[in-house]
This record gives structure tokens, sequence and C-alpha cells, in this order.
């Protein structure tokens, strides 16, 4: 069932360690089918190097197991909350990558200082308010927050991010941290300017509609 998708959210949850965005067991990629609506998500626990695409855990909208041996990933009531309250997501992937995370942990956003966020992001990125792992709070802080961005922060917790598909959710979660290193580092040598609002619409206009093939 759903084979494809299993291998390719194995993939993408094998990324996740290779971009340095989690340590151990933690993080997660999960994908909702648009043919079917049921979700494949990553399981509980289980060591990167270990997984397999049949590991993969399939469940249906409102959580229960489809197919899969293994408890799926103790985030998953705040995928599927995501995924009912965003009709346009079908990936979310979520990390504890170190500079954003920081971000995080301060309760801060991530400015809008570079084209690369504005190109990617359009605009800062937000931090939500604390929640607790293991319901669906988490998902409804990131439904409340993220607004029109790919990602947001949780604070003193991580990031979450969302896409058209998981590879989008992905390619998020790992532009997250690449901008919120460099953010951190102009940080330390002095207070970096933001992009105004014009020109934060026009470099997001320009990446989303013109840049690429």
């Amino acid at each position: 069932m759903l084979e494809a998708l299993k291998q390719e959210v194995l993939e993408l949850n094998l990324a996740l360690p290779a971009n340095h965005l989690v340590a151990w067991t933690s993080g997660n990629v999960s994908a909702r089918d648009p043919q079917t609506g049921l979700i494949v998500i990553k399981p509980s626990g289980v060591a990167y190097p270990d997984l397999k695409a049949g590991d993969m855990v399939v469940l249906d909208p409102q959580g229960r197991i489809v197919e899969g041996k293994f408890k799926p990933s103790s985030d998953t009531a705040s995928h599927l909350y995501i995924y009912r309250h965003r009709e346009d997501v079908f990936g979310v992937v979520h990390t504890h990558s170190r500079y954003a995370t920081a971000f995080a942990a301060a309760g801060l956003p991530i400015p809008c200082v570079l084209t690369a966020i504005a190109d990617e992001f359009g605009g800062a990125i937000p931090c939500g308010a604390f929640a607790l792992i293991g319901g669906e709070e988490i998902g409804k802080v990131v439904v409340e927050t993220i607004g029109k961005s790919p990602a947001v922060l949780l604070k003193n917790h991580g990031v979450f991010t969302v896409g058209k598909t998981a590879r989008a959710a992905a390619k998020a979660a790992v532009m997250t941290e690449h901008v919120a290193a460099t953010v951190w580092m102009s940080m330390q040598i002095g207070k970096p300017d933001e992009n105004s609002p014009e020109d934060i619409a026009s470099l997001h206009d320009r990446y989303m509609n013109v840049y690429g093939q």
C-alpha cells in the first residue's frame, strides 16, 4: 500500500540527519496521499540507520493505523491536526535543528534580513507559543501562527515546516536552518537590517513565479 509514497517519506526522513537537522531518533516527516487522503509517517523511536520503507506507518485522517508494524511518531496528532486544517498541505516536517531551535528557545522569530528568507518564506519566520508534546496542541499552534510561511518555530521546542509536497516541506526545513545560522552569525557582528515589506514582496514573487524552470 502506497509503496512509492512510503519510499519517498523514508528518503526524506533520512535527509534530516544527513542535513544535520536532528539528533538520534528525533524529528519526523509525513506525507498525505492526494488520492486516498491517507498519511504516511515515520515510526516512533526507530534509529534512522535502521529505517526501511516498510517501517513507515500508514494512517487514516483520524489517526487509525491502516498499515504498519510500529507505533507512529509521537507528533502524529499534531501532523494530523495540520492536515485537517490546511487542505493545501501534503507534507509536514518537524526538526530540532540547532540554530533555528536557538531562536525558538529564545522565543524569537527569525527576522527577514536576507534575500533567501524573502525568497523562500515571504517574510520573517514566526515563532509560536510553547505547547506540550503528544496531543494536538502543537498542531494548533502551527496552524494559528504559520500564516503564509512554510515554516514556524515553536517556543522552547523546535521547527515545523509544511508544503504542497513532503519534499517541499523538507526543503523548507533545510532552508530554515540555513538562514537561521546565517542570521545568528550576523547578529554576532552587528544588528542586521530587515528588508522592507516592498522588497520582500518583490523578491518572494520573483522566486515563486520567475525563478527556475
